[in-house]
């Protein structure tokens, strides 16, 4: 619109300037011809006006492209309101003029792979930028062993997949994988039924990114055999000895950070150190029938799996490093007749193998 007011401005002075001046020039003609008119007592003053009607109206037609040619505000208005005939070259800054960008679409979901042969679970992994334990986690894995042909679960981000169940919401949900709430909401594929309070629809899947599943703990309680308070100055050496004789059959791992000592022959397992039992009795899962030693030094060990009713000592009794607990056996989370060894700290889980002599 700036372009048509000024090029309006400019249209009309000059054809002022020319009506001047062809006016000037017309009037020192006119005079002349007027004398000459005057001296034929008008014989052709019909015929001069009517040459000069159409002189003047030619003068306007040949004129106005001479001005529009010669206008740079005309060539810039016909530049945008005419269709060019010339090739157009558009600019996309994002374009590698070496090579087609592809964008590659973000996974939204839980993916089904297929094992092929020479597959890892790290190799998988890695192609999928997540973390081995994302894979386990999701497929219930309890080890890194996986076959050609077998069918995992492969998360869209490093963390949990999780199955909502009803009461659940998403603090409690966070607060159960150590994460934080806002995790869950980042997700932009999370869906909820009300996005102002956030509220789950129970059975619905919810991915948890960044979270982590950590390997629970049984609780104990007076009617497994009861808590005991350590007895003052009794305390460990530190040098934990082998609490049983037999072949081991798992090393400590990340999800099992025990040793697994196989023996069908039942032997005796003995205290791997000094210390006062806190815990002595049996339940029907995890452990199974087990002994708990604290050693008074920040370590305390665990004894799980004996056969029930072999436990010779009881919680609040002083032990002495090689005493007798009890026999090997296979109660509790077992296949086969073992002794499930731990050493802690606090509730920390150490690799028992560095402290064994």
């Amino acid at each position: 619109m700036q372009d048509l007011k000024s090029f309006c401005i400019f249209l009309r002075q000059y054809i002022v300037s020319r009506l001047f001046l062809f006016g000037r020039g017309f009037e020192q003609v006119k005079n002349i011809i007027v004398a000459f008119l005057l001296v034929k007592r008008g014989k052709y003053s019909n015929s001069f006006l009517n040459t000069s009607f159409f002189v003047l109206v030619a003068a306007v037609l040949i004129g106005i492209p001479t001005i529009a040619e010669n206008n740079p505000f005309v060539s810039s208005i016909d530049a945008t309101n005419a269709p060019s005939q010339a090739a157009v070259v558009s600019y996309n800054p994002y374009e590698n003029p070496l090579g087609t960008s592809v964008s590659i679409k973000p996974r939204d979901k839980v993916e089904d792979y297929t094992v092929k042969g020479g597959d890892t679970l790290a190799l998988i992994a890695q192609q999928s930028n997540i973390t081995v334990d994302t894979i386990k986690w999701a497929n219930n894995l309890k080890s890194d062993s996986i076959k050609p042909g077998q069918v995992l679960k492969i998360p869209p981000v490093t963390g949990v997949v999780h199955k909502v169940s009803s009461g659940e919401n998403i603090y409690t949900i966070a607060k159960k994988y150590k994460t934080d709430a806002q995790n869950i909401v980042n997700f932009p594929f999370n869906d909820f039924a009300d996005l102002d309070t956030f509220q789950l629809t129970p059975g619905q899947t919810l991915i948890v990114p960044g979270g982590v599943i950590e390997e629970e703990q049984p609780k104990y309680d007076s009617g497994y055999g009861g808590m005991a308070q350590i007895q003052a100055g009794v305390k460990g050496t530190s040098n934990f000895i082998w609490p049983t004789s037999g072949i081991i059959t798992q090393y400590p791992i990340w999800y099992h950070m025990a040793l697994d000592i196989a023996n069908n022959a039942h032997p005796a397992v003995i205290a791997a150190d000094t210390g006062t039992v806190t815990f002595a009795g049996c339940i029907n899962w995890g452990y199974g029938c087990h002994v708990i030693i604290n050693h008074g030094n920040g370590y305390q060990s665990l004894y799980g799996h004996m056969v029930s009713g072999s436990i010779v000592v009881s919680a609040g009794q002083v032990v002495s490093q090689g005493q007798k607990l009890g026999n090997m056996g296979s109660t509790g989370r077992s296949t086969g007749t073992h002794l499930h060894f731990e050493i802690r700290s606090g509730s920390t889980l150490l690799n028992p193998l560095n402290f064994l002599k």
